[in-house]
């Protein structure tokens, strides 16, 4: 019997990753990628214990734990750098099971897209869904530059602006601007020692955090207009905004290159959609359940949608019921997580002086009577466990094996 064929639309995070996890399953799986090649636009994305759990499923959780930054203990602080709050990172390993970690995106991308057959990922490969297919009837068909290809299931990866969501969802009214924009650069680090932090203001923040090869990863929000841009450069932008805020921030700012730094307007799918799947059709990552970064979840709910389809899109088993499955476990499960992350954009947002006090105010406290309450921020999301099995022919849930390796080495020294 022949392998079943499964198209990825997307060769993002998300779309790498369940390319690997069905071909480990057993699919013969070709990814189609737009862009000229494999190098993502991005910069750092922090990996949760709930991605990495996904990540040992299919053999690059240790991998990437190697290749990555442990977060160290930090905090938020205001503009000023008065301390807000502290985070603790030995809690939050104990609490969730493995420490946060900091990767450069295109580190993730490499080591995943390794784990795939030579020619398995196609670059300038532009596609769009022709025909979603019908489970238990005829295929799904995709146009490429090439001519047509019929899949026995096809995987919409292709982001936030999804072409595969909008044929299968076409009443569907797509993603909504949050409000602000967000600004990411990756610079060397400053010459005096600094310390983790994430730093709130009137409508504003930054955040500063160490890569495991000595460079930093530097991300900033604030409220704008959809679609504004610096009338000169954005590392001008981010002086003019960020400039006065506390050390080290002046410094990365001005360590950064001009045209380096990357600016996105923030968008998400605050309606949820009525489903993931149509006939052989499925999305995943940002074209299913695109969220405000507040939470640093986007990328990791995208790995765990990999995971979770593989697992129940099983070669000799019925796609109708898997996929049904697929939706029924994922759904409500980012839907709440993209609320989470809205809630937290909203404070963030917060512009008047009373209300910033006010928000201000409250972190500290919790901060200081109930350290824990800031972790359960995180409960249902960090703690989440990948299936038993995703694949077939000798493979091993191995989260456990990891989970106890995390919780001994997150003290490990960089």
């Amino acid at each position: 019997m022949s392998e079943p064929r499964a198209v990825v639309i997307g060769s993002g995070i998300g779309g790498l990753t369940a390319a690997v996890a069905l071909h480990q399953s057993g699919w013969q799986v070709t990814v189609l990628e737009r862009a000229e090649s494999l190098e993502p636009v991005g910069a750092g994305i922090g990996l949760a214990p709930n991605a990495q759990r996904a990540l040992d499923v299919i053999g690059l959780g240790d991998d990437i734990r190697e290749l990555a930054a442990w977060q160290g203990d930090g905090g938020m602080r205001n503009p000023a750098g008065r301390r807000l709050s502290r985070t603790n990172s030995a809690a939050v390993a104990e609490r969730f099971g493995g420490p946060l970690v900091l990767v450069h995106r295109a580190t993730l991308i490499d080591r995943i897209a390794a784990r795939l057959p030579a020619g398995t990922v196609r670059t300038a490969s532009p596609a769009q869904l022709a025909d979603s297919g019908v489970t238990g009837g005829r295929p799904a068909r995709v146009n490429t530059p090439d001519g047509q290809m019929e899949a026995d299931l096809v995987i919409g990866a292709d982001g936030i602006n999804s072409g595969v969501r909008r044929t299968l969802f076409p009443d569907h009214p797509g993603p909504a601007y949050t409000g602000f924009t967000t600004w990411r650069v990756v610079v060397p680090a400053p010459d005096r020692p600094f310390e983790p932090h994430e730093t709130w203001g009137a409508g504003a923040l930054w955040g500063t955090q160490p890569l495991k090869d000595g460079r930093i990863y530097a991300y900033a929000a604030a409220v704008a207009p959809a679609g504004a841009r610096a009338a000169d450069d954005e590392k001008a932008e981010l002086l003019r905004r960020f400039g006065a805020w506390h050390e080290p921030i002046p410094g990365i700012i001005a360590a950064a290159e001009v045209g380096q730094v990357l600016r996105n307007d923030v968008h998400h799918l605050i309606d949820p959609l009525p489903s993931f799947h149509r006939g052989r059709t499925v999305l995943i990552g940002d074209a299913a359940h695109a969220m405000a970064p507040t939470l640093g979840q986007g990328g990791n709910q995208a790995i765990e949608d990999g995971i979770v389809l593989a697992h129940h899109a099983v070669p000799a088993g019925d796609l109708g019921t898997g996929l049904a499955a697929f939706t029924a476990q994922r759904l409500p499960r980012t839907t709440g997580i993209v609320r989470r992350a809205a809630n937290i954009g909203r404070l963030m947002s917060l512009t008047s002086a009373p209300a910033v006090a006010v928000r201000d105010t409250l972190i500290s406290v919790v901060s200081r009577l109930a350290p824990g309450l800031v972790l359960r921020t995180f409960d249902g999301i960090a703690d989440w466990r990948p299936p038993h099995r995703t694949y077939a022919a000798g493979a091993q849930d191995v989260h456990d094996v990891h989970h106890g390796q995390q919780v001994e080495r997150q003290g490990r020294p960089q």
